[in-house]
């Protein structure tokens, strides 16, 4: 089905994911909004399992225009950059691989674009009640207020300057084109983009009824190279500008370097440092129990009290050596984990 002047453009890098496609595709064919508005472009990223047959087999059973698009293993934000390229949308919006999107997500989108609410929005991401236990004790950990502070835009009560995240976010064509698109960063791309989009002084518009459900890593291994990454990625974005290093970013740090600190101590001396180590347990245990809660799955809470933190020490190891590395010896950007990261 070709669409010839569609509204929205749905941009969506892929690496090797091919199993997770069907689950994003299947909640774009079942989108409230009728089809002819959009389109979508699946932007390979050099895969090398069956993402091209897929892609293929669901362009004949969707009623909308899917699309399929490949480039050598640059990076997510050239393969974004790229699909923006062969889009023919006004609005391009942008939902990651390991996500599906509510079925009235585009519908909320497109009202807002056409009260010209917008010039780039985002949305939140959530958990289903079909996701694995980890994948629903990683996403409470990586969105509650109580964890981040409410930055990933999940509620207007923010503790630092709301950035949309590529996993749910769109922004005008013009605007994209004109601010350059996503630049050269391996992580934190989308972070950067969103910086640019704040400088260009467009309006940013967090639509908190548009939401996407992500599917988030299934080990902890793959979950602590993760955030690895993001505190790596957060020391790359402060030396680009200064302003995207806010005070809440050094907490994971100081908690980690804190938390080492008060280990040695317990053992050097136990009278003194047990007390603190009761209180940061205490407090784990809380927060593991209101997760245990809001998710609804014992399971995610006893998970909890590992994954909240692999989290914090994950983040705070790759901050801490990102900032050695790039603001004490003044080494060029560092990339932390890289192979097959998606």
């Amino acid at each position: 089905m070709a669409i010839s002047n569609p509204i929205i453009s749905i941009v969506t890098p892929t690496f090797n994911r091919s199993h997770e496609l069907d689950y994003l595709i299947e909640s774009i064919n079942k989108q409230t909004l009728n089809n002819e508005y959009f389109e979508m472009i699946i932007s390979d990223d050099g895969s090398t399992d069956d993402t091209h047959e897929k892609i293929y087999k669901w362009k004949e059973l969707v009623d909308f225009q899917l699309d399929y698009i490949s480039q050598d293993n640059l990076g997510p934000g050239a393969a974004r950059n790229h699909g923006v390229k062969k889009s023919n949308g006004e609005l391009i919006v942008f939902i990651d691989s390991d996500c599906e999107a509510d079925e009235n997500w585009l519908k909320i989108i497109y009202d807002a674009y056409n009260n010209n609410i917008f010039d780039a929005f985002g949305g939140p991401d959530h958990s289903k009640e079909d996701f694995l236990p980890i994948q629903r004790a990683i996403d409470f950990s990586m969105t509650s207020f109580l964890t981040t502070g409410g930055m990933r835009g999940h509620s207007n009560k923010m503790l630092a300057k709301f950035y949309p995240r590529s996993h749910n976010m769109g922004v005008k064509k013009t605007l994209f084109e004109k601010i350059g698109g996503f630049g050269s960063l391996r992580h934190g791309q989308d972070i950067e983009l969103s910086h640019r989009i704040h400088n260009s002084g467009a309006k940013i518009q967090l639509l908190i009824d548009a939401i996407v459900y992500h599917r988030r890593r299934t080990t902890l291994i793959k979950f602590f190279r993760q955030v690895f990454n993001w505190g790596v990625a957060r020391i790359n974005l402060g030396k680009t500008d200064r302003v995207m290093l806010e005070p809440i970013h050094f907490v994971p740090s100081i908690t980690t370097s804190l938390a080492l600190f008060f280990f040695i101590g317990l053992i050097i001396d136990p009278n003194i440092y047990y007390p603190f180590i009761i209180f940061g347990l205490t407090t784990l245990l809380f927060v593991s129990i209101v997760g245990g809660i809001k998710t609804r799955s014992l399971s995610a809470g006893l998970l909890l009290i590992i994954v909240i933190p692999l989290q914090v020490i994950g983040y705070g190891l790759g901050f801490i050596i990102a900032f050695f590395k790039r603001f004490i010896l003044n080494h060029g950007e560092f990339t932390g984990f890289q192979k097959k990261y998606y």
